[in-house]
């Protein structure tokens, strides 16, 4: 998804360098294009990209279960300690 992102943005800046040099257009036509051909839908892609990972965030943040070891007790010692006899 990223480099379809990175594409669309390389796409969209070169318009907007097209719009802004060329000899009938404008710097605020290059803005518009900015915003409406690139900021708008790349966010939204993005946003809507993401809706996997966020709706796993929310399920392990309600479930609990926030780190992989699971389990939910601490670690005791590794080697139990040796027993000298009185």
């Amino acid at each position: 998804m990223l480099i379809v992102l990175i594409g669309w943005g390389y796409v969209v800046l070169m318009m907007a360098l097209a719009e802004a040099s060329g000899p009938s257009g404008s710097v605020l036509g290059a803005i518009v294009t900015l915003l409406l051909y690139g900021a708008l839908p790349m966010g939204l892609i993005w946003y809507i990209g993401g809706a996997r990972g966020r709706a796993r965030a929310r399920r392990a943040a309600q479930s609990g279960d926030d780190h992989p070891g699971g389990g939910g007790e601490p670690a005791g010692d590794a080697v139990a300690p040796v027993r000298e006899e009185p």
